[in-house]
């Protein structure tokens, strides 16, 4: 009797529910279902509404009229999408980098030195504070109209605040008594960065640059609006717009809002495999 009841005991864990890497494929499909449910109704929904509307596609094209110009004009033609696409993501990515790398050693200078928190801060604000539409020309007149890094330093000005501020925050507000553990061990100030400071920093940091992705595609797509390469997004946008091939414009902008929602979760998949502690804190995994 004992043998069965133990027997009986060890087996009781296996009940139906499956291991816990199932449960979770089921969650993370539970999540993201219902918003694709409810994408593609909505697509669906637009498409029969301008049909029985009426509505004329060079106000609104229908949905399939938009994917109807993605498929002719993806890799040939006067309006290729697909190259473009590369081109403006290559500028977007060299701006993120760009300003990633200057607002985290902006961060790190203004939460170590009160000097230069007194400097740089006022100068980061003010900068966030000029419309970015005033940047692209002097940016094409300073390293030239058909180069990539005046678009790619137009990206790097909208990703540089919310990196620098979010990360400073990070740097700054740690618990005092994490400070006052490692102190009563008579740890150093670079151990303290590196044990606490940058740990508690990295949930701020990887928040600002799921925010600052789609800003750097802003940016680029919004400098090629003031010249540059034929072969990028917002030079497509513009043409295609001026030639009357709305249907095209719609396409270029729904490839670029595509392209940021991947920027997105490429950021999500790098901040789980780097901080997965931090997700776990919110419930995420």
């Amino acid at each position: 009797m004992s043998a069965g009841a133990g027997s009986l005991a060890t087996s009781r864990p296996l009940r139906p529910g499956g291991t816990g890497r199932a449960r979770a494929v089921r969650r993370s499909a539970g999540d993201y279902l219902p918003p694709i449910a409810v994408f593609v109704l909505a697509v669906v929904v637009f498409e029969y509404v301008l049909g029985a509307l009426g509505i004329r596609s060079f106000l609104i094209p229908k949905p399939s009229q938009i994917i109807g110009a993605l498929q002719d004009n993806w890799s040939s033609g006067r309006f290729s999408l697909f190259p473009a696409a590369i081109a403006t993501l290559q500028e977007a990515l060299l701006g993120l980098l760009i300003g990633t790398a200057a607002g985290v050693l902006v961060a790190f200078a203004t939460a170590r030195w009160a000097s230069a928190r007194s400097f740089l801060l006022p100068v980061a604000v003010a900068a966030n504070a000029v419309p970015i539409i005033a940047f692209a020309p002097l940016l094409n007149n300073w390293f030239g109209l058909l180069n990539p890094v005046s678009k790619a330093l137009m990206a790097a000005v909208l990703v540089f605040f919310p990196v620098m501020a979010n990360v400073t925050r990070g740097l700054v507000q740690v618990e005092p008594a994490a400070l006052e553990l490692m102190r009563s061990y008579a740890a150093s100030e670079w151990t303290i960065v590196r044990k606490v400071r940058v740990p508690n920093a990295l949930p701020y940091f990887f928040t600002a640059l799921k925010v600052v992705t789609t800003f750097s595609l802003i940016g680029a797509i919004v400098a090629e609006y003031f010249g540059g390469s034929n072969t990028s997004l917002g030079r497509r946008i513009v043409e295609s717009a001026s030639a009357f091939k709305y249907e095209i414009t719609w396409g270029a902008i729904a490839l670029a809002a595509v392209t940021g929602i991947v920027f997105y979760l490429v950021v999500v998949a790098i901040e789980r495999l780097v901080i997965p502690w931090a997700a776990a804190l919110r419930g995420d995994s």
